[in-house]
C-alpha cells in the first residue's frame, strides 16, 4: 500500500474557488475510491492552494507521490512553486467538461512544469464513475507503480520537406524580419500565472522578436487624455460597421453604453501607445490587476484582431489575451504569412476549452474571452456583422464591459503554438478545419462552456487523447487559410524547434 496526496490547485480569487467546491469534492471523491480499488492510500492536503506560498508551504515537504486534482480553471504557479526541485511522482488528474474546465488548467499547469524542467504525468476521464473506465484505471494503476506515465506518440511528427512556392514567401517573410526584428508590446507581465507563456528577451531575441514592457497603470493615466470626441467617434464607428451591443440584457443593468465607451477609451490609449513605440503586435495582461479599476480588455483586443476597426489603419493588430507570448509569436507570423499569400490576415486567439465527436471525427471548442477577431464571424475585413459584445461574467470581472462574440464560419484553418521545452522555443503547427455544427448542437455546446464567449468549433487534426497528453498550453492561435507549409518553414528560417501533431497524413 502506497501513500499518495491528493491536492487541489486553485485560482487566485476566492469565488471562483468556492464555487468550485462541489464539482472538486466529488472529483476528489471519485479519485480517492479509484486508488483505493488499487490497494493505495489516498489522503488529502487540506483546501485549495490559492496563493504560491501556499503551494510552497503544503507542497514542499510532502515526498510522497502527488496527484493534483484538476476541475476548474487554476494557477499554474499553485502547484510549480511547491513541486519544483523535487523528484516524488506528480500526476495532474483532471476531468473533462466543458462547464467545469479542469482539462484547461491541466494544459497551462502542465507547459508551465514543462517549462520548469519538472517532470510530471497527465491523466483525465468524462466517466461519471471514474473506477469504471477500464483505460483510465489502466493507466492510473501505471503511474502508481512506476511513478510516470507514457503516452503514444504516434501522432508527433517531424516536419517534411514543405512546397518550394512556399518556402519562397517563408524566406521573405523571415528576411523582412531580419531587417527589423518583431516588437511585442507588453501591457503589463502574463496573467494568472501563466508562466509557460512568457519567454523575456533571451529567447525571443532569438528568433526575431524583442519585448518592450509598459506598466498597465499607464492605460488608466492616459485615458484621462482621450478625448470625448474620439470616443463618439469609435462607438459610432462600431455601430454603423454591425456591431451588436447587449447592454442590460439577461440581468447585466450596470452593462451600458457608458461601459462600452470606457473599453473604447482604453483601446483608444493602447493604439496611441502601439504608434508610439511603432510596435508590431500586442500581449495585453489585464487580469488580475486592473480588473477593479477598468472594464475588461476584450473588447478592444477583438478589436486589435479585426482590420476594421476604430482609426484603422486597414490592418490588424496581432493581439494575445493575457500577455501570452506563446500566442503572440505565432499569431504575429501567421498573420506576415496570410499577407504575403494573398488571405486576410486576421488570426484569432482561443482557449482549448473541451471538445466531442461529432459526425464520426473529434471536434474542439475554442473559446476564448474576447481576443478574437471579427473576421471570423463575417470572413468579410470591412464590417463587424456577426460579432456581438455580451457582458463579461461578474464572477470573473466584477467591472462591467462587453466581449466580442460570434459564432466562426467554417472553412479550412491552420494553427500554431509557441511553447518553452528543454531550455528553448518550439513551435507546434497543425491544420484543419472550421466546422459548422447543426444548431441544437452549437447551442448544447456553446451554452455548456461560456456563452458570452466567441465560438469555434474545429477539427484540429487531432483528437482527445493526442491534444491532452502531449499539449503544452491552453490557448492556440487560429488562422483561416491554409499556410501550413509556409509556417513549417518559417519557424525553421527563424530557429524554432518544430513539431507537427496530426493523428492522420495529409
Amino acid at each position: 500500500m502506497k501513500k499518495i496526496a491528493l491536492f487541489w490547485p486553485g485560482d487566485a480569487r476566492a469565488k471562483p474557488n468556492e464555487v468550485a467546491v462541489p464539482s472538486i469534492t466529488a472529483a476528489t471523491v471519485q479519485l480517492e475510491r479509484a486508488l483505493q480499488k488499487l490497494g493505495h492510500a489516498p489522503y488529502r492536503i487540506e483546501g485549495f492552494l490559492s496563493k504560491p506560498h501556499e503551494s510552497i508551504e503544503k507542497l514542499g515537504p510532502v515526498d510522497d507521490p502527488m496527484i493534483g486534482v484538476c476541475v476548474h480553471w487554476f494557477y499554474g504557479p499553485h502547484t510549480t512553486d511547491g513541486v519544483v526541485g523535487k523528484e516524488n511522482p506528480l500526476l495532474l488528474a483532471s476531468n473533462f467538461s466543458g462547464r467545469w474546465p479542469g482539462l484547461v488548467g491541466l494544459l497551462n499547469t502542465g507547459a508551465c512544469l514543462e517549462s520548469l524542467d519538472r517532470p510530471f504525468s497527465r491523466i483525465w476521464t468524462d466517466a461519471e464513475d471514474w473506477t469504471a473506465d477500464r483505460a483510465f484505471m489502466e493507466r492510473l494503476d501505471t503511474w502508481c507503480q512506476t511513478g510516470r506515465l507514457a503516452w503514444p506518440e504516434d501522432a508527433i511528427h517531424e516536419p517534411g520537406e514543405v512546397a518550394p512556392a512556399a518556402q519562397v514567401i517563408a524566406r521573405k517573410v523571415a528576411e523582412e524580419i531580419r531587417r527589423r526584428r518583431v516588437l511585442l508590446m507588453m501591457l503589463g507581465d502574463t496573467s494568472m500565472g501563466m508562466i509557460n507563456g512568457y519567454f523575456g528577451p533571451r529567447l525571443l531575441n532569438k528568433h526575431g522578436f524583442t519585448e518592450h514592457k509598459i506598466d498597465q497603470a499607464w492605460i488608466i493615466d492616459r485615458g484621462r487624455g482621450i478625448s470625448e470626441k474620439r470616443i463618439d467617434d469609435a462607438l459610432r464607428f462600431v455601430k454603423d460597421r454591425g456591431l451588436t451591443f447587449h447592454w442590460g440584457e439577461n440581468g447585466a443593468a450596470d452593462f451600458d453604453e457608458r461601459a462600452t465607451r470606457e473599453q473604447l477609451r482604453d483601446y483608444l490609449v493602447v493604439l496611441d501607445l502601439v504608434n508610439e513605440y511603432k510596435a508590431d503586435c500586442l500581449g495585453w495582461q489585464y487580469q488580475l490587476g486592473l480588473i477593479p479599476l477598468r472594464p475588461p480588455s476584450d473588447l478592444a483586443e477583438g478589436l486589435f484582431n479585426s482590420a476594421c476597426r476604430p482609426e484603422s489603419n486597414g490592418t490588424t493588430i496581432a493581439c494575445a489575451t493575457e500577455a501570452d507570448q506563446g500566442n503572440a509569436i505565432p499569431m504575429e507570423l501567421m498573420k506576415r504569412l496570410l499577407r504575403e499569400k494573398g488571405l486576410h490576415e486576421a488570426v484569432m486567439f482561443h482557449d482549448v476549452r473541451w471538445g466531442a465527436e461529432h459526425d464520426g471525427r473529434f471536434l474542439w471548442v475554442l473559446l476564448n474571452s474576447g481576443s478574437c477577431g471579427a473576421y471570423a464571424f463575417n470572413h468579410d475585413k470591412d464590417t463587424l456583422r456577426g460579432a456581438h459584445s455580451y457582458r463579461q461574467p461578474s464572477m470573473y470581472f466584477p467591472t462591467p464591459g462587453g466581449t466580442l462574440a460570434g459564432e466562426s464560419l467554417p472553412g479550412a484553418m491552420t494553427w500554431a503554438r509557441t511553447y518553452i521545452k528543454e531550455g528553448a522555443l518550439w513551435m507546434d503547427i497543425g491544420k484543419g478545419e472550421v466546422v459548422k455544427l447543426p444548431p441544437e448542437v452549437r447551442d448544447a455546446w456553446w451554452e455548456g462552456t461560456t456563452r458570452e464567449w466567441p465560438f469555434m468549433a474545429a477539427d484540429m487534426g487531432i483528437g482527445r487523447d493526442t491534444l491532452m497528453a502531449h499539449y503544452l498550453s491552453n490557448h492556440v492561435a487560429v488562422a483561416y487559410g491554409d499556410v501550413f507549409d509556409e509556417m513549417v518553414a518559417l519557424s525553421r528560417e527563424l530557429g524554432f524547434k518544430v513539431r507537427v501533431l496530426a493523428d492522420r497524413a495529409g
